[in-house]
C-alpha cells in the first residue's frame, strides 16, 4: 500500500465521523460508526497491505524497528488534520491494524452533552476523580474535556501519564506536561512518583491498570493533590469494588477507608444512539462524595447500596444511570428501546416508564450501515 494511499483511508475516516478504523488481512477496511462496523468497498487487504500500514505508522517510533512484537500502543498524526490512538498486533503471523480517531480539538462539556456538574469537578483542588466505563464510551473524550477546563480556568501546573498521549493540550492558564510511556517514561507507578517530585498541582493518570499505579495515585490524592484517572468498570460500585481488588485480602479494609478518604468523584458512562441526529449521546451516572457515600464505600456490605443513595443526592448534583436515561427520553434524545437496553434495572425502569405514560415506540433505532465506496479507480 502506498503513503498516499493510507492518508486517504484515514482523511475518510475523519470527514466521514469514524470513531475507529480496522486493517486486518483478508477483510475490506472496517470503519466504526455511531457503534456500527460498516465496510469500505476499496479492495480485501493483503499481507503485505497490513504489514505495510505498520511501518508507516511505525516509521518514527523506535520500538518498531525491529517488527519483532506481538502487540503495540501508539499514537500518530496526520499534521493539522487528526490524531490516531494506533494498536497493532498480530493474528495469524500477520499484522492486524484499529486505529481510534481523535480530534485535533478537545470539546467542551456541552459539545459533548455532558452534565454542567463535571464542570464543578473539574474545579476542585484535591482528591480522586474517576471516570469509568467500557471500551469506547467516551472515558478519554470526557476526562479531555475536563482536564481543558481546570486549563482554562486556573493556573496550574498539570501533568498526564499516558499510554500513548492522545489529546494534545494547549497551554492556556494551566502549563501542562504530557509523558508517554514507553517513549517518555518506562510506567505509569514510576512515571508518577517521578510527578509527585515535580510540583504538580493536577495529575492525569490513562488508566489504573494495576496495584502500583492504585496506590501511587491514591497516594498523591492523600498528599493533597487532584488526580483524575480512568478505569474499565460499568458503574460507580463496580469501581469501588475494582479498586479494591487490586489490593490483597487483608489490606481490603484499609483500601476502602483510603477511597472513602479521598475519591471526590465518579463519573460512569455510556454512549447511546441518539434519535434525532447522527452520533450518539452519553448516559452519565455520577457520584460525589458525601458522608453516605463515605459510609458505603467503607462498609463492603454497604457498597450495594451506592446506587440507592446516588439516586437520592440529586440536590448535589449526582445521578444514576436509569435517572439520567429517564432525562434524556423526556428531552426526546434517545427512545424508549435504547432508554430500556441501557438501563441498570430494567424492571424498575420500565415500571416507571409505565408510571408516567411514556409509550414503546415502533421505530429502529441502530439500523445496520450499508457500505459504503469509492471510484472504481481507487480515488476518495
Amino acid at each position: 500500500m502506498e503513503r498516499e494511499t493510507l492518508y486517504r483511508l484515514l482523511r475518510l475516516g475523519i470527514e466521514k465521523g469514524a470513531s475507529d478504523i480496522h486493517f486486518q488481512v483478508g477483510n475490506l477496511p472496517l470503519y466504526r460508526f455511531n457503534g456500527n462496523l460498516v465496510e469500505l468497498r476499496y479492495k480485501v487487504l493483503e499481507p503485505e497491505d497490513t504489514e505495510a500500514i505498520a511501518r508507516m505508522l511505525l516509521e518514527e517510533d523506535a520500538r518498531g524497528e525491529e517488527m519483532a512484537f506481538n502487540e503495540l500502543d501508539l499514537a500518530y498524526e496526520l499534521p493539522g488534520e487528526g490524531r490516531f490512538r494506533v494498536n497493532i498486533s498480530r493474528q495469524r503471523r500477520h499484522f492486524n491494524i484499529v486505529l481510534r480517531v481523535i480530534p485535533l480539538q478537545v470539546k467542551n462539556f456541552e459539545e459533548l452533552n455532558l452534565p454542567g456538574v463535571l464542570r464543578d469537578i473539574a474545579q476542585l483542588r484535591r482528591g480522586y476523580v474517576l471516570v469509568t466505563g467500557a471500551t469506547g464510551m467516551g472515558k478519554s473524550t470526557t476526562l479531555a474535556a475536563m482536564l481543558n477546563e481546570v486549563n482554562r480556568q486556573r493556573k496550574a501546573k498539570i501533568i498526564t501519564v499516558e499510554d500513548p498521549i492522545e489529546f494534545v493540550f494547549t497551554h492556556d492558564k494551566s502549563i501542562i506536561t504530557q509523558r508517554e510511556i514507553g517513549t517518555d517514561t518506562e510506567s505509569f507507578p514510576s512515571a508518577l512518583r517521578a510527578a509527585l517530585r515535580q510540583d504538580p498541582d493536577v495529575i492525569m493518570v490513562g488508566e489504573m491498570r494495576d496495584l502500583q499505579t492504585v496506590d501511587t495515585s491514591l497516594k498523591a490524592a492523600e498528599t493533597g493533590h487532584l488526580v483524575f484517572s480512568t478505569i474499565h468498570t460499568s458503574d460507580v460500585a463496580s469501581t469501588i469494588n475494582r479498586l479494591v481488588s487490586f489490593f490483597p485480602t487483608e489490606e481490603h479494609m484499609n483500601v476502602r477507608a483510603r477511597l472513602a478518604d479521598n475519591v471526590k468523584a465518579i463519573v460512569s458512562l455510556r454512549l447511546l444512539v441518539n434519535k434525532k441526529e447522527d452520533g450518539r449521546v452519553p448516559a452519565v451516572e455520577v457520584l460525589r462524595m458525601t458522608r453516605s457515600m463515605q459510609e458505603c464505600i467503607r462498609d463492603p456490605a454497604k457498597t450495594t447500596e451506592l446506587t440507592d443513595y446516588i439516586g437520592r443526592g440529586r440536590p448535589e448534583k449526582m445521578q444514576t444511570f436509569d435517572q439520567h436515561l429517564l432525562d434524556l427520553l423526556k428531552a426526546n434524545k434517545i427512545s424508549v428501546e435504547t432508554a430500556l437496553a441501557a438501563a441498570s434495572n430494567p424492571t424498575d425502569f420500565q415500571t416507571t416508564l409505565s408510571l408516567e405514560g411514556h409509550v414503546e415506540e415502533d421505530e429502529q433505532d441502530d439500523k445496520p450501515a450499508d457500505p459504503f465506496e469509492i471510484d472504481s479507480d481507487g480515488r476518495f
